[in-house]
């Protein structure tokens, strides 16, 4: 372990055709270079992968975990035991911890929201729970996440102007709780943890902006943009993501929840993004579909049946030297877990690849034109 005791970002250097930027954020586990892309290990686990791999392989320096599933399973007392997340799971970089917002946001069947917080039923045995913010904010102190995100409701889409309102002004209100709780609380590791608050306001670009504002007044290390990749299309997403950069203040990291496509990625890098997460990548690559530096790839179709080049030949990982397209097919389509350990490789390895390609670019000067050629290329279905 580094011996950083603060969080730290340095803004390193601006594209000048966009909005894209390069940076380092520092944390009590490592240095992240920004833009980052971080891999989603939901019950502290990226499913399909070895912890070792996403280091040596991936060059992960940052994973995401979740609140309302380590919560339940294993739950507070164990993680805790075991002396927080980084030991119970392996892993000695960087860790960040969703409030489990979103997850109650995803359970409405089976929660009710108040202003006090939020009832909800286990969807494992059905027994009830109820998250207040300063909750939210004890269960990441157990769980030792080095940044943990304020507790906030995820407004659906499409909703109406005075739900999304209301939500918004619900979400800010639990932000200040939030706050105030962990000031008066202390991380229990010897480390520091840090507290990104979430802007919200649905597709409402006046929402969007008064929810930003809001935001940035708090003066946060680190700020966050939660209610997008919820189903609206990619143009609204966009805009809404540029109304809130041109708020949030420049020197400090801004995190898009949640997304995306590797051309939601690059484009919303575009608008001044630094930090994503998606289950895009994990989840897709064990239903056969890889993204490579060529395109897309469906590994289920029978053109790639008597394939026999490595799966992506413009990234350099070690399975490329052992695994065909062929045989990779061959596991998918016979539920070998070994396909699904190779494909979740190649999509969590080329997603961390983009975002290093992105920043030599933005440092090199040269990121809008080879944003435009990218899009196009990592697209295409082969």
């Amino acid at each position: 372990m580094t011996d950083y005791l603060y969080l730290m970002f340095t803004l390193q250097q601006e594209d000048s055709q966009t909005k894209a930027r390069a940076g380092v954020l520092k944390t009590a586990h490592g240095e992240i270079e920004t833009p980052i892309f971080m891999p989603v290990g939901t019950a502290g686990s990226v499913k399909a992968m070895h912890q070792s791999e996403l280091k040596e392989v991936a060059n992960a320096p940052i994973i995401l975990g979740n609140t309302y599933h380590l919560y339940l399973r294993p739950g507070l007392s164990i993680i805790e035991q075991a002396g927080g997340l980084h030991k119970f799971i392996g892993w000695d970089k960087a860790i960040l911890t969703d409030s489990g917002g979103y997850q109650v946001y995803s359970l409405s069947g089976i929660r009710k929201i108040n202003e006090e917080g939020v009832k909800f039923k286990s969807h494992i045995d059905g027994s009830a729970h109820f998250f207040t913010p300063e909750y939210a904010i004890d269960i990441q102190r157990v769980i030792g996440a080095d940044i943990i995100m304020a507790f906030d409701e995820c407004t659906p889409y499409p909703c109406e102007y005075s739900y999304a309102k209301n939500s918004m002004h619900l979400t800010h209100r639990w932000l200040k709780r939030c706050v105030d709780h962990m000031q008066s609380t202390q991380p229990k590791y010897g480390y520091d943890q840090y507290l990104f608050p979430i802007v919200q306001g649905s597709v409402f670009k006046d929402l969007r902006l008064q929810s930003a504002e809001y935001i940035a007044s708090m003066g946060a290390v680190g700020n966050a943009i939660g209610g997008l990749s919820v189903g609206e299309p990619a143009e609204e997403m966009y805009a809404m993501t540029e109304v809130v950069c041109s708020v949030l203040p420049k020197d400090k990291p801004r995190y898009l929840m949640g997304v995306g496509t590797p051309e939601n990625l690059l484009e919303n890098i575009a608008l001044g993004i630094d930090m994503f997460d998606c289950v895009m990548p994990s989840r897709n690559a064990r239903n056969g579909m890889l993204f490579t530096t060529q395109g897309v790839i469906n590994i289920k179709n029978k053109k790639w049946e008597n394939d026999f080049t490595c799966i992506d030949p413009g990234l350099d990982i070690f399975i490329h030297n052992y695994y065909s397209k062929a045989y990779l097919r061959h596991l998918i389509q016979n539920n070998e877990i070994l396909g699904a350990q190779i494909a979740t490789i190649q999509n969590i390895s080329f997603y961390i690849w983009l975002m290093k390609e992105a920043r030599k670019q933005i440092l090199q000067g040269t990121f809008g034109e080879w944003k435009s050629k990218m899009v196009k290329q990592t697209m295409q279905r082969l």
